[in-house]
């Protein structure tokens, strides 16, 4: 076959190893190729980029259904759904002036779970060192502790801009590796400020909420995104903010493949149009994290996890226009 027959497809497929640019939208079957984040070139030459898909295939901090090890994975098959085009609604080429690659995973040692906050912590300082954004595909919600602590050795106390539907500060002070207390853990080091940091669709019980400003789902969904989003702003002002995504914020309905999913959260769409509402907001870095695979069905977590990443990355892209 040569290339007029192959219309708008790229020649050389596996666009994650063969394509020239780190700019710009090459299409591809979604059937076919390797399966980097979004298309983007694998690769672990920092020069020259400007943000960093990263997975962390890690989930023993999970305290209930285990999987999420499996998430960046899924993650990145669901996303090339969203590969070949521009961003809707807003017709951003995300890929215009950004230069996004996928570094691949984070490889640890099960065996050795002492060691693997200190290597989240190094994986993360070595790709910030570079002057480079991170994007972190999970992996369970605890990798968002060491992420959080390289990023405030660089930027400073943050804030913390958390969709979940569990607080994840619940007092526990010998400083287990659990996904359900790590947020305290970085309140008291004075990693995250409470008074700039907000928790939306929170929908399980916390009574110290640690001074952080808590949007539950009820009150998302009595309001409009935009209203919601403009709630964050206000609280976040222009400091530099973390994002954090777990998909359980999204209701089972929408994302039935995490580990501790609790009814009554957030739509796919909701959150994304929230998402798109937060033009003004500093951000600094994000995570996606609790996608769960094994409970899943027809992909539909992972690809709202997909979608929720592509929505941060419009918003850093809108920037650049």
């Amino acid at each position: 076959m040569n290339d007029s027959n192959l219309g708008e497809f790229a020649s050389e497929g596996d666009l994650a190893f063969t394509q020239k640019s780190l700019y710009g939208i090459n299409a591809e079957p979604m059937y076919s190729g390797a399966l980097s984040f979004l298309r983007r070139v694998y690769r672990r030459d920092l020069s020259g980029v400007d943000i960093a898909v990263s997975g962390i295939p890690y989930d023993l901090a999970t305290s209930g259904r285990s999987g999420t090890r499996l998430g960046p994975q899924a993650i990145r098959r669901a996303s090339v759904n969203l590969a070949w085009g521009a961003h809707y609604p807003s017709g951003i080429d995300v890929f215009a002036k950004q230069a996004i690659i996928d570094y691949g995973d984070l490889v640890f040692d099960p065996g050795f779970p002492e060691r693997i906050p200190a290597a989240i912590e190094a994986h993360a300082q070595k790709i910030l060192d570079h002057g480079v954004s991170m994007l972190t595909l999970g992996g369970d919600h605890f990798i968002s502790y060491p992420l959080l602590r390289a990023h405030a050795q660089k930027y400073g106390p943050l804030a913390l801009i958390q969709f979940d539907a569990h607080s994840d500060t619940w007092a526990v002070d010998n400083k287990p590796i659990d996904h359900g207390s790590m947020f305290y853990q970085a309140v008291r080091e004075g990693i995250i400020l409470p008074e700039k940091s907000v928790q939306i669709g929170i929908r399980t019980h916390n009574p110290d909420p640690l001074g952080i400003h808590v949007i539950g789902a009820h009150h998302v969904h009595s309001q409009t995104p935009q209203e919601t989003a403009s709630l964050i702003r206000d609280i976040v002002g222009d400091h530099p903010a973390y994002l954090s995504f777990d998909i359980d914020c999204l209701d089972p309905a929408f994302a039935p493949g995490t580990g501790t999913p609790v009814c009554g959260g957030l739509s796919t769409a909701q959150a994304q149009m929230i998402m798109r509402d937060l033009y003004d907001v500093h951000f600094v870095g994000m995570d996606i994290v609790e996608v769960s695979p094994p409970f899943d069905h027809s992909d539909i977590t992972a690809l709202a996890a997909g979608h929720i990443a592509f929505e941060y990355l419009a918003l850093l892209a809108a920037k650049k226009s």
